[in-house]
């Protein structure tokens, strides 16, 4: 699934407008997604993937970054929401998403925490 994101950046004249996309993908293995697993996933397209862990029902305020990120479930579960978009995704292990640069999200960790892997985009 790709959710459009239109990020408003102007320059000097107040002309330009970018448009990207999040994209989630949703775990479709045959076993149980692992840390190893994914870590491997991630590795194979050239990223450094790293553990973050969340501790239950925690709630992350509004963020964004300079660089483009990916995040997967790996355990729990994650509600990931787009104010901007108006749009939330409950991430399960597994469950990837891809979010450009400057995208704004904001989370709220399930009642049993969450594992994530995440790592930069280049």
């Amino acid at each position: 699934m790709a959710v459009n994101y239109r990020d408003d950046k102007s320059n000097r004249e107040g002309h330009s407008e970018r448009l990207s996309s999040v994209k989630i993908t949703r775990w479709h293995g045959g076993q149980h997604p692992t840390y190893q697993t994914i870590s491997a996933l991630m590795e194979q397209e050239g990223l450094r993937p790293y553990a973050a862990s969340h501790g239950p029902n925690s709630r992350y305020a509004g963020c964004s970054y300079s660089a483009g990120r990916v995040m997967y479930c790996a355990e729990g579960s994650l509600e990931v929401i787009f104010p901007d978009l108006n749009q939330t995704t409950v991430l399960r292990p597994g469950d990837r998403v891809e979010l450009p640069r400057s995208v704004r999200y904001t989370a709220i960790v399930g009642p049993r925490g969450a594992r994530c892997i995440e790592s930069q985009k280049p």
